[in-house]
């Protein structure tokens, strides 16, 4: 259990540590001398709400989404898959403890939410209820929030929310990501009346998550398998190499080549480069696609800084264009003056931000990156393959420097302050 994540430790008296952290937040406000430190998670967390303009005396509830909205993002969450398993560990625990277990979607929307009747009736009062965005810019400092920029678990107690109607509250919040990618897909919170905080919630909360993720990893490999018997006998047959992949990118079976983990994702008429293959042409399978080679011609990636947004151009029997955020670019620029060796996701991250913290953000964008260039990029070390020819443009100094040089130069005009993590 990790007692930077816990808001109160066992043993202390939760009422008196209550009183002291309202003293904290009124003397942040007020703009006195505070009499003691916030957590630093608190700290970062009332900065960034302060910068976005949050009323700590906000008193209208977020308005709510539409039912009609709130069911297309549950449809939409995969989330909605591992639901039985989040029950099943929480919702009787938290209807005994007087609490409300809440899963929200990687916006901060919630979603579910289940547990104590009488505690869901207080959280309607502050509009902690399905439809409701309970992001930082918007309801301030909080459990669900806090997770989501954080990008770690989090317990927020009393008057470490930042809005005052909260205090009465504690929340405990754990972000779940996808196990294959890194990607945010949502947080899980158990939420109650502040005097129920405990320490074991956060191990508890956590535990729910990590089955849930486990589970949607034994989700994702039933799938392939089921895709595989699919793909052999049309890899049987099939002239020359090729592959079978989801609808995803993630490849189930390959025939005549090397194997690969993850391509490009497949789109009608659009060919996809792989690495030690050549240029291939997707044709849909029953649960995702047969990709045959079209072409061996040599496979190029052109990086063109100069555009808006900036771009990678790939020209192998067929030419054709990605637009890049500028991370992703700035990422193409590393991987390329990596060369062969490439980078883990600790070097990419101290490149990136300046430390080695954000390790599941750098997977995240990653497998962003590999959802359009596929095959280009190898994983474990990330590097472009070899194969693949880059050409870059002209960075001068820039091309073996820092990622707010390669940033200044994709946008000329932004300010170079490192960029936030997105999930």
């Amino acid at each position: 259990m990790d007692e930077g994540v816990c808001a109160v430790r066992s043993g202390v008296d939760v009422a008196r540590h209550a009183r002291m952290l309202a003293r904290v937040h009124d003397a942040l406000l007020s703009g006195d001398r505070l009499p003691a430190d916030p957590r630093g998670m608190v700290a970062r967390s009332w900065r960034r709400v302060r910068a976005q303009g949050v009323n700590p005396d906000l008193g209208d509830p977020p308005d709510l989404m539409g039912a009609e909205q709130v069911e297309a993002r549950r449809a939409a969450s995969p989330l909605q898959r591992v639901l039985p398993e989040l029950r099943a560990a929480l919702t009787s625990v938290a209807e005994d403890a007087r609490h409300i277990m809440v899963i929200t979607d990687a916006d901060g929307v919630l979603l579910w939410r289940e547990g104590s009747t009488a505690v869901r009736h207080r959280a309607d009062r502050l509009g902690f209820t399905e439809g409701a965005n309970w992001s930082e810019g918007v309801v301030g400092s909080n459990g669900i929030g806090t997770a989501i920029a954080e990008a770690t678990p989090v317990q927020m107690f009393a008057a470490e929310h930042f809005v005052r109607s909260h205090h009465v509250w504690t929340c405990t919040a754990c972000p779940v990501h996808d196990p294959r990618t890194g990607e945010l897909l949502g947080v899980v919170d158990v939420s109650g009346p502040a005097e129920t905080v405990h320490p074991t919630t956060v191990a508890l909360v956590g535990t729910a998550v990590k089955l849930a993720e486990a589970s949607l990893w034994r989700t994702h490999e039933t799938r392939l398998e089921m895709l595989r018997n699919v793909a052999a006998p049309l890899l049987v047959d099939l002239r020359g190499p090729g592959l079978v992949a989801d609808e995803h990118g993630w490849v189930a079976a390959v025939a005549g080549m090397p194997n690969v983990d993850r391509i490009a994702v497949p789109r009608p008429g659009h060919p996809i480069a792989i690495h030690g293959v050549g240029v291939c042409l997707p044709e849909p399978v029953p649960g995702g696609w047969l990709l045959r080679v079209a072409s061996v011609a040599p496979i190029r990636l052109e990086l063109d800084l100069a555009q808006r947004p900036p771009r990678a151009v790939v020209d192998g029997a067929n030419r054709w264009v990605h637009p890049l955020s500028t991370r992703h670019a700035e990422v193409l620029v590393l991987l390329a003056d990596a060369g062969a060796v490439g980078m883990d996701a600790g070097a990419l991250s101290a490149a990136l931000y300046g430390d080695r913290e954000h390790l599941v953000t750098v997977r995240a964008e990653m497998s962003r990156l590999r959802r359009s260039l596929g095959g280009l990029l190898l994983a474990r070390p990330y590097r472009i393959a070899p194969t693949v020819d880059v050409v870059l443009p002209d960075l001068g100094v820039l091309r073996t420097s820092t990622a707010p040089g390669i940033r200044r130069l994709c946008n000329p005009a932004a300010t170079v302050a490192p960029e936030r993590p997105t999930g």
